[in-house]
């Protein structure tokens, strides 16, 4: 099964404030941070609904590998990954729900 992702970029500032030039984020990363953008479905049934079956919910924050998936030719934020390749769903708290 598989998912396309659209990844998210993190800022061009570290946490310290200073600017960093492209690229050199990514080159020390291991991890990518994306949005699921679509999911494997099944055939659409009578009512014309088509089952996720890949397991990983459309609009899910995951966390992949940097070298995982394929490039999308037409646009470099996609990747289309195999659902094994997740490593982790994301669930985002706001800073008065941490603890």
């Amino acid at each position: 099964m598989r998912v396309l992702v659209r990844i998210i970029k993190d800022g061009d500032r570290t946490d310290s404030g200073l600017y960093l030039p492209a690229g050199a984020k990514e080159a020390q990363d291991e991890a990518l941070y994306g949005e699921v953008v679509e999911v494997a479905r099944d055939r659409p049934t009578s009512d014309d609904v088509a089952e996720n079956v890949s397991g990983v919910p459309h609009g899910a924050r995951v966390l992949f590998r940097k070298d995982a998936g394929v490039r999308v030719p037409w646009d470099e934020a996609l990747r289309l990954l195999d659902v094994k390749d997740v490593l982790a769903t994301v669930e985002e708290i706001g800073d008065d729900e941490a603890h």
